[in-house]
């Protein structure tokens, strides 16, 4: 469990804070993470790397001369926002572009490709690599679904080496695929992480038992078994790894011996004398298979917050990468060689803050609709907080179980943004894209992109100028479903949220289409998403960090589909009613662990 932290939801902040203020001479802050603190080689390709905090070391860890240039660090098992991506991308920018490293996770995914898309709109060349290195999320043949563990290390330090050596964006890049292309991870854990402030573990592992195949943000494993000796449990990771030798590659009976780095990697509580007993094994059984073990790392590399477990990476070496993973480096976490770097001083800048924005010209019809539209965001923030630690329940059943939490910090934020809004005269539009960015920026994860997608669409449809109405609002409904299914790619039957907003939107727009008010037809369409987001109790995730576990949650509904139909009847609860600014209409409306359907 996690002892020593203040308030919960500052607890990412304090961290940052304390981080920069004891690697100084490496890092320094900026909006959204952390960037070097030393100068950089100008017109070469800048590395910016970033997930969720609770990782440490990564990412922050590896920001330094011969390393990440920055790290774009996001809440507690949350993906920074593409803000914060785009934050720390500028800060980093040494004028030849910006490759973006990050684990393969749906949320990561979706922030850093639309901080790429705004950094390609300002003419910085700017590409991606997603780390795809655990062997247990996805088979071989779908590969690019897999997930981004301790595999991240290899991947980014050999694309910072190149890039720090002066390769052009397309070589760099090449490279990162390279090394991702050769690079197998496979884990263990023997407990699950408990983040601050929460009373229960994201997930659990019986005692005596040990969860195979697990995630580095709690997700539970693919299977069970029995907690082996130190021995046997090598014997585990390293049969599992040898099953998938990269093409061109044999590990026995070749002219040369094929090297592999081996990496064994603390989760969090696994001590490091216990990884040296594995380590003993692992090492005999590489020599067996005929493998030449180069620059063995033992330790924690890619944590998983207090998770006890721990996780074996081979990454198959060529001579390039070779020589790229063994050149030096300097950074918090991660140092080899000598490296000469000089500290950055004043005139170098390279901050770059948040833009606060303006306040277009608005009619009263429209900020009197801002006014309803901050109760209905009210509305949202009361029924997500009284439902908060079911949603984590439901989520934890097959994914990490930080669904509630980033939906508390989302609406959280966008109350705050639009109550700002309205204060300063905002109409119905900027209001929502107001709410909309902030929800995105401090929520971060899939949630957090998909709900400001959500809000922006919204926005959009009802404008600064007229008072919102029904038709505006089913149209911007119908913007909203749009853009979260061609940016997210889920479609129905996904078991996502897009299984209740597609028949939300359906409902709605049929009843506005047959004259409904927009209360009654808002509260028809309310009863259609309640009913859709049961529904996905009965459908198998094809999408997102639960599909690797689809099996475990038959039977249990989507937690962002459940929360949904929860936001959407609380909204139709402030219609009609004459609540200020602020003051939300009690939902009434409340989950129990006995409102959904137990895995059995």
């Amino acid at each position: 469990m996690t002892r020593l932290f203040n308030e919960p939801a500052a607890f990412a902040d304090e961290m940052i804070e304390g981080f920069v203020a004891s690697h100084g001479r490496w890092v320094k802050r900026v909006s959204g993470g952390v960037v070097r603190n030393t100068k950089s080689t100008p017109d070469t390709v800048a590395l910016v790397i970033g997930g969720g905090s609770g990782h440490y070391p990564a990412f922050a860890g590896l920001v330094g001369q011969g390393l990440a240039h920055g790290a774009a660090m996001g809440n507690l098992f949350a993906s920074p926002s593409a803000q914060q991506v785009y934050n720390v991308a500028k800060a980093s920018n040494n004028g030849a572009g910006v490759l973006l490293g990050y684990g393969n996770y749906a949320g990561d995914v979706l922030h850093f490709n639309q901080a790429q898309d705004r950094l390609r709109k300002e003419g910085i060349d700017c590409r991606s690599i997603a780390v795809t290195d655990d062997v247990s999320s996805a088979p071989l043949a779908e590969r690019a679904k897999r997930r981004g563990i301790a595999g991240d290390l290899t991947v980014f330090k050999v694309a910072a080496a190149a890039a720090e050596a002066g390769y052009s964006m397309d070589d760099v890049v090449a490279i990162a695929e390279r090394a991702n292309d050769r690079t197998r991870s496979f884990g263990v854990a023997f407990t699950g992480c408990t983040l601050p402030g929460a009373d229960h573990p994201l997930f659990s592992v019986p005692e005596g038992r040990m969860a195979v195949g697990m995630g580095i943000h709690g997700e539970p494993g693919i299977g069970e078994t029995a907690i082996p000796t130190a021995d046997e449990l090598a014997e585990l990771l390293v049969a599992k790894l040898l099953t998938e030798i990269p093409d061109g590659l044999e590990a026995a009976g070749a002219s040369a011996r094929p090297r592999v780095v081996p990496i064994l990697n603390g989760l969090g509580s696994v001590k490091y004398e216990e990884l040296f007993v594995v380590y003993r094994r692992v090492a005999q059984l590489l020599a067996e298979a005929g493998l030449e073990a180069v620059d063995p790392q033992v330790g924690e590399l890619v944590t998983s917050f207090d998770m006890a477990g721990t996780s074996l990476t081979l990454f198959w070496l060529d001579d390039a990468l070779e020589s790229l993973w063994n050149a030096p480096a300097d950074a918090p976490a991660f140092r080899r060689g000598a490296v000469t770097a000089a500290a950055l001083d004043a005139s170098d800048g390279g901050e770059v803050a948040d833009v606060e924005l303006s306040i277009p010209d608005s009619t009263a019809e429209s900020r009197a609709g801002a006014v309803r539209i901050l109760a209905a965001l009210g509305a949202a923030k009361a029924v997500v907080e009284a439902n908060a630690d079911e949603l984590g329940r439901i989520d934890a059943i097959a994914g990490d179980g930080d669904h509630g939490i980033g939906m508390e910090r989302g609406v959280r934020a966008a109350v705050e943004a639009a109550t700002d809004a309205v204060a300063r005269g905002a109409g119905a539009a900027t209001t929502l894209h107001f709410a909309a960015d902030a929800w995105s920026d401090k929520a971060g994860g899939t949630s957090g992109a998909l709900w400001g997608m959500a809000l922006r669409a919204v926005g959009d449809a009802v404008g600064d100028a007229n008072a919102p109405d029904a038709g505006a609002v089913a149209a911007g409904v119908a913007g909203a479903a749009a853009a979260i299914m061609d940016f997210g790619k889920a479609k129905p039957g996904d078991k996502t949220l897009v299984d209740v907003l597609v028949p939300f939107r359906d409902a709605l727009a049929a009843g506005v289409h047959a004259g409904h008010s927009l209360t009654d037809a808002w509260g028809a369409a309310a009863t259609v998403a309640q009913q859709a987001a049961d529904d996905t109790a009965a459908l198998l995730p094809l999408m997102g960090r639960a599909r690797p576990h689809a099996e475990k949650s038959l039977g249990t509904p989507d937690a962002g589909a459940v929360s949904m139909a929860l936001i959407v009847r609380a909204i139709h609860n402030t219609f009609g009613e004459k609540s200020p600014a602020g003051n939300t209409p009690s939902t009434n409306y409340t989950l129990s662990s006995n409102s959904v359907k137990e895995n059995a």
